[in-house]
């Protein structure tokens, strides 16, 4: 669906569900998955369909993954770093409750 218009001159490596993949040093999050070839970056909480960037520019919030542990991050805001773990997310947000009465 996507591609690279030219080769990458400064790499950086993420995971994606534990997938490597190469983007551009100061590429967003949402535009190097989409060109690494990923079509879902959630499911959504009604219904469970997925879902991936819409508007690309931190509106319509359909770009939401899990960035180094963190949930519910925007992917078309965030620049990628070397190393990245980001992961999909299906439905809500979800609260760890160990060790809460």
């Amino acid at each position: 669906m996507f591609a690279r218009l030219h080769e990458i001159a400064d790499p950086v490596i993420f995971t994606f569900d534990g997938v490597s993949i190469r983007a551009e040093r100061g590429q967003t999050l949402a535009t190097a998955l989409l060109a690494g070839g990923v079509d879902v970056f959630r499911w959504s909480v009604v219904g469970g369909v997925p879902r991936a960037p819409y508007c690309l520019m931190g509106v319509c919030f359909d770009c939401l993954v899990t960035v180094d542990g963190v949930q519910n991050r925007q992917s078309c805001l965030i620049e990628v770093r070397q190393g990245m773990d980001v992961r999909s997310q299906a439905g809500g947000r979800q609260v760890n409750t160990a060790g809460v009465r």
